[in-house]
């Protein structure tokens, strides 16, 4: 049930964060010369004028798909490590979390690539006149027979990265703060309490990696229109700092940011409520008296980390 409960409080999360990270990619990528967007407001009214309210919901299909791959890899390798590393400590949790982060990569590079093209097609037009992709499928399966493999993994060593050290932050920053917050078994602010650590320790992780997102974004947007612009990693970089500034690195980052927390609380009020009605009212806290400490152990494998 907690895993059922975490792939629909992901969803959750999914519904209300992406029209946050469809801004985010538009202002990641648009080109210096030309900006169609001069902000994030800017950006949302434009996409809302020119395409519609389902503009900013385009590419979903493609985090939709990988939710459920990417819940029981990041929940089972977390767990795992947890159990073999053997203590419940904040620098165990780092560690956890950043294996679950490296190993889930191989769903999440190629779920955000189709999702990074889906979101940049028919940009500015409210019915496409020429779309490339139909879908996240379709347009994985069109990557692959042009580009083969590599095509499809676009992206995948800073997916690396930035999932690696940014679910270690996250899972950190989440036992650090419900450590700090404290969690009593008859407290009545404990879901507020939960949803705060949340979306406080989705923030940190962002922060923590959030230059690394936006090289990534421009790698996996290259090819687009059949013109590529960048040779390597070190060649993004080298070109969107000598055109763009050191300042390149936080472009998106308000939409990534008001993201971050309304995400997170989503999908933690969602996992906590659908546990609470499977299980019946009364016996989560007599879970939480016999063991205060696997009950916070507990609370961190309900928290639904793939949002991020």
């Amino acid at each position: 049930m907690d895993f059922v409960a975490g792939c629909i409080g992901g969803a959750a999360g999914v519904l209300v964060g992406h029209p946050f990270d469809t801004v985010k990619v538009r202002l990641q990528v648009q080109s210096v010369d030309k900006p169609l967007y001069r902000g994030t407001f800017h950006c949302f009214q434009s996409i809302i004028r020119q395409e519609t309210l389902f503009g900013l919901y385009k590419g979903i299909g493609s985090p939709m798909m990988g939710l459920t791959f990417i819940n029981a890899i990041v929940f089972g390798v977390q767990g795992n490590t947890m159990r073999l590393l053997g203590h419940d400590t904040p620098m165990n949790q780092f560690l956890a979390g950043a294996a679950a982060g490296a190993i889930q990569c191989v769903i999440c590079c190629p779920m955000e690539l189709a999702k990074t093209r889906l979101q940049l097609q028919g940009t500015g037009e409210k019915k496409s006149s020429r779309k490339l992709y139909k879908n996240s499928l379709d347009c994985l399966v069109r990557i692959y027979n042009r580009e083969g493999l590599r095509g499809v993994n676009r992206g995948m060593v800073t997916t690396l990265i930035r999932e690696t050290p940014g679910f270690g932050v996250y899972f950190l920053a989440y036992d650090v703060l419900t450590r700090g917050l404290g969690f009593e078994p008859d407290d009545r602010f404990m879901i507020p309490k939960l949803l705060f650590a949340g979306g406080m320790a989705g923030i940190a992780s962002w922060l923590s990696t959030y230059p690394v997102d936006v090289i990534k974004s421009r790698l996996q947007a290259d090819g687009v229109g059949g013109v590529y612009r960048y040779s390597s990693i070190a060649d993004c970089v080298r070109q969107s700092v000598r055109r763009e500034g050191y300042m390149v690195f936080t472009r998106g980052l308000t939409s990534t940011l008001l993201r971050a927390f309304p995400v997170n609380a989503a999908t933690f009020a969602t996992v906590t409520l659908i546990l609470m009605y499977s299980r019946g009212e009364g016996q989560g806290p007599k879970d939480c008296e016999l063991a205060p400490t696997g009950h916070q152990a507990q609370l961190q494998q309900q928290a639904h980390p793939s949002s991020l």
